[in-house]
């Protein structure tokens, strides 16, 4: 969802340098090699070490952000107007694409994997350090967005990494793309690698996206070999547990973007996603409960586009109750609110302040303190902002 209709619809030298090394398997066995996984922990124990650390409890931050891509970062007019609106108003962190949709690295990376894979074929953002260094001296909270199975560049160079079909050769989307399985502990690790590079830049939290199966294409032409015994939501919350494991050894926050409906859903709607195995996975979960986005009728609203107070806070209500009711859970909720026209639908509503801050408000009234807004152009809606 999120992003699906999206298109209609980022340190220490040291370390960075040492991350290059964190993954070569993918690479390596690409050309032959079985190197073995194993060779990675004496990496992440320095990286554990050499890496500053900060009391995730005492300093976390209760998000209200915004998302940038990594073009409106490098076009230094856009950037600096969205720093003036961070400036002006109560927002005060952003997402920022570190590992795109199509699984590019957005900056010059030094993961020798993402360099072999074509991931740093276009640099987008030239100076990360110099980005991340005037965030986080403005004390913008900063998370980097890390899409995560779907990615053609490293599916289609190592196949070994990604979804195949019945065929065994790699399966694609109906558009084309490739993804990375996620029963895969190599793929993990090529994700992680990124992540881990990012957090060692200077990020505070790592933002996990498109963490779940593939959603389109032939579904049904899928082979994703061993899958160790496990399902689909344990893969997804095996994954996540395992990424904050890494991560929060480096002081990083975890999150992860899921469908809006994973707040009232009881399965996992084939895609992995099942807030009972989300729920003590990750440090912060972000459903994407874009009011345009759910059916007509959905909760007993006729048009869900018209009522944005009534769909976020019924969806951020249940999250709740079903997240305090486990005793196991340790994630924050932190939703993806609507600041767009879904002008995609044959009858939408045109949004504006009005319609922001009904979702804002819907929030609140669940208990839930954190948001961050969505617009793929980056244009935010001013008048929906309360004044710093």
């Amino acid at each position: 969802m999120h992003r699906g209709k999206r298109s209609v619809r980022i340190g220490i030298l040291a370390t960075v340098l040492s991350i290059s090394l964190v993954i070569p398997s993918a690479r390596m066995q690409a050309e032959g090699s079985n190197l073995s996984s194993n060779s990675n922990q004496p990496v992440q124990d320095y990286i554990a070490q050499t890496t500053p650390h900060w009391d995730l409890m005492k300093d976390h931050t209760e998000v209200k952000g915004i998302y940038m891509t990594g073009y409106s970062v490098a076009d230094k007019k856009k950037f600096y107007n969205l720093i003036k609106l961070i400036d002006e108003t109560e927002l005060n962190a952003v997402v920022i694409d570190v590992k795109s949709d199509e699984g590019m690295v957005l900056y010059k990376t030094e993961i020798k994997d993402a360099q072999f894979s074509g991931a740093n074929n276009k640099i987008v953002i030239e100076d990360i350090d110099g980005l991340l260094k005037y965030l986080n001296e403005k004390n913008i909270y900063t998370i980097a967005r890390i899409v995560t199975f779907k990615d053609n560049k490293a599916a289609s160079k190592f196949p070994h990494l990604a979804v195949k079909n019945t065929s065994g050769n790699v399966w694609r989307d109906r558009n084309g793309q490739g993804w990375l399985n996620p029963y895969n502990r190599e793929a993990w690790d090529y994700v992680l690698g990124i992540a881990e590079e990012a957090v060692a830049k200077g990020f505070k939290e790592v933002q996990f996206d498109y963490v779940r199966f593939p959603t389109d294409g032939n579904l049904k032409a899928i082979s994703y070999g061993a899958s160790q015994g496990k399902s689909k939501p344990q893969a997804i919350g095996d994954f996540l547990k395992y990424a904050r494991n890494r991560l929060s050894e480096m002081g990083a926050v975890v999150s992860a973007d899921v469908f809006g409906l994973v707040t009232t859903a009881e399965g996992d709607m084939n895609i992995g996603q099942q807030l009972e195995y989300l729920a003590d996975s990750v440090d912060v979960l972000c459903p994407m409960v874009y009011p345009s986005h759910y059916g007509k009728g959905s909760y007993g609203v006729a048009e869900p586009d018209f009522e944005p107070y009534k769909i976020v806070n019924y969806s951020m209500k249940k999250a709740k109750e079903r997240l305090d009711s486990n005793e196991n859970s340790t994630a924050k909720l932190r939703p993806w609110l609507q600041d767009f026209s879904a002008t995609y639908l044959d009858n939408y509503k045109k949004y504006g302040p009005a319609e922001i801050r009904a979702q804002i408000k819907a929030s609140y009234d669940a208990g839930v303190k954190e948001w961050i807004l969505w617009n793929a152009a980056n244009r935010y809606t001013r008048g929906g902002l309360d004044k710093n």
